[in-house]
């Protein structure tokens, strides 16, 4: 819904008797406003955006009208200001600090970016590697920094020199105020912490605003602060190949949950799937694995770590999987397969609802 301008309308969910809300897009993970009954309840106060190239959505329960409004245009605010800076391949301080290390000079950078940096080299050594935020040259050989996905292999020579190269974080050197790196290659994307960044960002305001129940989502990667007047935020978990939720959960107060999907960035070639999600060590697509779901608990960092930690897993693979989310400190994991077939943690396992026919569960500890 906009208003004359084209902006987004701030929309109040409370129609009796309201039908769960589905998104028309691809994302990940989905939020459902599930209605006791036909009981009239007090308003939740929802508004969308476009932001990280991707459907953002922030939703407030407890709070008038107005100052609803103004809490949600604040985040929106802050999505934006974080979306230009950090843009991989358009006008931004992310893009001048990668033309600069491609000409072997130092860059001054904010403190918040050189700490962003500074995490990010932490999490990619945390999961050896496979979480590579400096393999910018590679997403953009398969045509993934673009709005548009064309269907075009890149040549297998130029894949095979980006990987010799091993661009990674530990090239980097963060001092004094300046971004250097010794690897000419290293190209940044931080399209894997962004979003998770900026939900963090945007649960500290509202935090520190007293707001007692919002619900942020962004492309999937959700975070929960307090409940919806009293009920527990639920959320769907996104079915890889069906427009409907696999699986449903209650999200508790500080809780985050992203999805990694080789369904929202893709396309195909001789009917073959390439999803956006690369392997560093080959240069390749990741193949086997259509979606992995990790729900993090409350924390500091809980929705940087929902966008990041993913990754790892789905890179891992059906036989690494359980073993890098351990790595990575996760217990509340789940992977899908090629064949539809879910592998998923115990912890997880207690925590969801599946909504159809339950389909071939690996359960694991």
């Amino acid at each position: 819904m906009r208003n004359e301008r084209g902006m987004p309308k701030l929309t109040a969910w409370w129609r009796a008797c309201a039908h769960p809300t589905h998104h028309p897009f691809p994302i990940t993970l989905f939020l459902l406003f599930l209605l006791a009954g036909c009981t009239k309840e007090p308003p939740v106060y929802q508004q969308q955006s476009y932001v990280f190239g991707t459907l953002v959505d922030v939703t407030i329960a407890g709070e008038d009208e107005k100052r609803a409004q103004q809490l949600i245009g604040q985040v929106l605010q802050e999505f934006d200001r974080l979306h230009h800076a950090l843009h991989a391949w358009k006008p931004s301080d992310l893009s001048r600090l990668n033309q600069a290390i491609a000409r072997g000079e130092k860059y001054p950078v904010t403190p918040e970016l050189a700490e962003m940096l500074r995490d990010a080299a932490a999490l990619s050594a945390q999961s050896g590697g496979t979480f590579n935020p400096t393999i910018g040259g590679l997403i953009k050989l398969w045509g993934f920094q673009n709005d548009e996905f064309l269907p075009l292999r890149p040549d297998p020579a130029a894949i095979a020199a980006l990987v010799k190269a091993a661009p990674g974080m530990s090239d980097l050197t963060v001092e004094n105020g300046t971004v250097t790196s010794r690897n000419p290659a290293l190209q940044l994307d931080l399209g894997g912490y962004a979003k998770g960044y900026a939900l963090d960002r945007a649960a500290a305001y509202l935090r520190g605003q007293g707001v007692k129940g919002a619900l942020i989502n962004i492309g999937g990667n959700i975070l929960a602060i307090g409940t919806r007047h009293g009920q527990a935020w639920r959320v769907g978990i996104q079915h890889p190949r069906q427009p409907a939720a696999l699986a449903t959960l209650e999200l508790r107060d500080g809780e985050a949950i992203g999805t990694s999907g080789d369904y929202q960035r893709f396309f195909e070639l001789d009917g073959q799937r390439y999803c956006h999600i690369i392997d560093p060590r080959s240069g390749y697509p990741v193949q086997g694995v259509e979606a992995v779901t990790v729900l993090i608990p409350p924390g500091r960092q809980a929705g940087t770590l929902s966008d990041v930690v993913s990754k790892p897993l789905f890179i891992a693979g059906v036989d690494g999987w359980r073993a890098a989310a351990s790595r990575m400190g996760i217990t509340q994991a789940l992977l899908v397969d090629v064949q539809g077939e879910i592998h998923l943690t115990a912890a997880l396992k207690s925590r969801l609802h599946f909504l159809a026919k339950a389909p071939l569960l690996h359960e694991t500890p």
